[in-house]
């Protein structure tokens, strides 16, 4: 089987490209691991100037002007007119973009594991019927997370991982709330992002500065003295990957996780994949796209980036830090916008 553009990964990123791939008349395959297309250990937080301009406002469970920020030494909150962050369900946005990219024109393959990458070629075999096969191409994009095969195939390392531990419980509380402590979670944070029936808590960090176990061990700890039982959950855990080393290399290209272009600082990834997905569709159809869009995002990046190195220094420095950004959402200095992806 050949395919002028094969996708694997089914994800945000991978998605959006496939579906203006495909509006463009160009024969479009898409490989998803899992059956189901869109469930993935996520807060399911995004910001509203990033969800607004790609996908319909009705797909937001919740929306939250007000954002609520603790410190050991602060607890403030802010307020815009319009809403600053929403909460979605990421099997239902995963939904709604494969019906984008299906009635474009794509192809869409689940419980499809990609076995072996060469040069033109990926070997494949499909999970419920033990069948394997050869598919050829014209160009790869792999959007396939923070583990990327066709990352690996381009002998990319991951060197810059932030850990996600998330935790959705039953329940529905009015605030979203962001909790920076440096003892407990390090340069990262602890959430709480109310959804339509069920409660995302969660914690994001840095890997350099702290392990997995110790940062799920500090949340559960964290989250008893919230009102949250968490030992009568399960938590779900992801690496995020934020260690960009490119996303054009001749005809193989790399979107969000895969790419290394989510926020090292934050953790946001729906927005970098998708807006990736976007511009790496374009420059298949024309190489003398434009760069300035993914110019503009990857500088977002090196920032956040950058943010992460200094505040992963030592720990006072990263609580100083803190202190500081939250006294300068308060007193209006750092507007919010500036600690977001979308640009």
């Amino acid at each position: 089987m050949h395919v002028h553009t094969l996708i694997i990964g089914a994800g945000p990123g991978g998605l959006a490209c496939a579906k203006i791939l495909a509006e463009l008349g160009i024969d479009t395959l898409v490989l998803e691991r899992k059956k189901i297309i869109g469930p993935k250990v996520c807060a399911g937080g995004i910001t509203w100037s990033g969800l607004i301009s790609r996908v319909p406002e009705t797909l937001a469970e919740k929306s939250f002007p007000k954002q609520y920020i603790k410190t050991p030494f602060q607890e403030i909150s802010i307020q815009e007119k319009a809403p600053i962050i929403a909460t979605v369900n990421r099997e239902k946005l995963g939904q709604y973009m494969a019906q984008l990219a299906e009635d474009a024109g794509a192809k869409l393959r689940t419980g499809v594991i990609v076995r072996k990458i060469s040069t033109g070629t990926v070997r494949v075999v499909d999970k419920e019927h033990g069948t394997e096969e050869a598919i050829s191409f014209d160009n790869l994009v792999g959007a396939d997370g923070s583990s990327s095969r066709v990352r690996r195939f381009l002998k990319l390392e991951n060197k810059r991982l932030g850990i996600g531990i998330n935790y959705q419980i039953a329940g529905d509380v009015p605030k979203m709330e962001w909790h920076l402590n440096n003892q407990l979670f390090g340069n990262g944070y602890a959430w709480i992002f109310p959804h339509a029936e069920t409660i995302s808590i969660g914690a994001y960090v840095d890997r350099n500065r702290m392990g997995p176990g110790k940062l799920k061990n500090n949340l559960v700890n964290w989250a008893r003295k919230q009102g949250y039982d968490l030992d009568q959950h399960s938590a779900k855990a992801e690496y995020i990957n934020y260690d960009y080393q490119g996303w054009n290399f001749d005809n193989i290209f790399l979107t969000g996780d895969a790419a290394g272009l989510a926020s090292g600082l934050t953790g946001e990834g729906i927005y970098p994949a998708i807006i990736s997905g976007e511009q790496v569709a374009r420059t298949i159809a024309n190489p003398e796209h434009s760069t300035d869009i993914m110019d503009n995002l990857i500088s977002r990046h090196d920032k956040h980036s950058k943010m992460v190195a200094i505040s992963g220094k030592n720990g006072l420095l990263n609580s100083v830090l803190a202190e500081l950004v939250t006294l300068g959402l308060r007193s209006g200095m750092i507007k919010f916008s500036k600690l977001e992806m979308a640009v």
